[in-house]
């Protein structure tokens, strides 16, 4: 049984956010508390379990942890007969954004920014008791006011043993079945980016600036507020232009092979390494579209927790029905 040490140690490094700990928590905290420690469990329910989100808008269980033996499939590798991008044999990183960049010029996407994010993504939970964890797929829906009202939707699928490969490597996005709400009230949805980013490089730096993007930002550092950013809010293609462009400036990212991501669409990769090593974020940009489409969190130096290869956080945007 882990003590609350290592559970709070598990909970930190899920979440790599900067704010202090001793800051007040905000809508998506709050939610995320009232459903880990006040909401009723069903009858059938045998446990309470932790959902352990990771660096997104919405830290309502958008993490995953799997270790690299039931991963449905190596995500550096094509799939058999797939179709490759020109950049895939000897990508570069700049081919990659060049790519996307001709692609988002001619391809279709919101109009203007939106306060709605659908993300789909694949979770754990820890039974606080025993330790036990358990793995499931979950879409999310979160629609938001400019007054911090709103709405919360998860789907979840049912929790499955990790080690059950054969499940994991069909696992699905529900779209029905374990369905929860969460209204959110005037102010309860708290960000610092409440008016619509404007779509120049300059607009979305002070977009990522107000998220906590430090001066001089890492190519990781960067990604890790683009992500809270794309948790929040579903942008234009010229803003996914920009932001690529940002990760490209920052230096240090690498380019990963044409591949397709877990909802079977081909995308590229651009690879960016913390600082300390420890964890690596490939973030995924759909191969038709030019858009950014979600980012997966793998671990590269294994601790007590989580082997080395281990998939921290996987989540896709631009779900069907979210994007135009």
């Amino acid at each position: 049984m882990p003590d609350n040490s290592s559970l709070e140690g598990m909970l930190r490094a899920a979440s790599p956010a900067r704010t202090a700990a001793d800051a007040k928590p905000d809508a998506a905290a709050l939610v995320a508390r009232d459903r880990i420690l006040t909401s009723s469990q069903p009858a059938h329910r045998r446990r309470r379990t932790i959902a352990i989100g990771w660096a997104s808008g919405l830290a309502l269980a958008t993490a995953s942890v799997v270790v690299a033996a039931v991963v449905m499939s190596p995500q550096t590798t094509a799939r058999a007969g797939a179709p490759f991008s020109s950049v895939a044999l000897t990508p570069t990183v700049a081919a990659i954004v060049d790519q996307a960049q001709a692609q988002l010029s001619t391809s279709s996407g919101p109009a203007e920014p939106q306060r709605f994010v659908r993300t789909a993504s694949w979770n754990f939970s820890v039974d606080a008791s025993t330790g036990e964890l358990r793995v499931f797929t979950q879409l999310s829906t979160i629609s938001w006011e400019p007054d911090g009202s709103g709405h919360v939707i998860l789907v979840n699928s049912p929790e499955q043993d990790p080690a059950d490969a054969e499940w994991y490597s069909h696992s699905e996005i529900p779209l029905s079945g374990d369905v929860e709400e969460f209204p959110m009230l005037p102010g309860e949805f708290v960000t610092p980016v409440t008016d619509p980013p404007a779509e120049s490089l300059a607009g979305m730096e002070d977009a990522l600036r107000a998220l906590e993007m430090p001066e001089g930002a890492s190519a990781f550092e960067a990604v890790t507020t683009i992500t809270t950013l794309l948790g929040q809010w579903t942008l234009t293609n010229d803003q996914h232009a920009a932001l690529l462009r940002i990760i490209e400036d920052a230096g240090g990212a690498e380019a990963v092979p044409a591949t397709h991501d877990r909802l079977g669409r081909a995308v590229d990769g651009l690879r960016v390494m913390s600082p300390d090593g420890a964890v690596s974020d490939v973030v995924y940009v759909a191969v038709d579209t030019g858009r950014i489409v979600g980012v997966e969190r793998t671990v590269v130096k294994a601790d007590s927790l989580l082997p080395a290869g281990a998939i921290l956080g996987y989540q896709l945007w631009d779900v069907d029905g979210s994007v135009g």
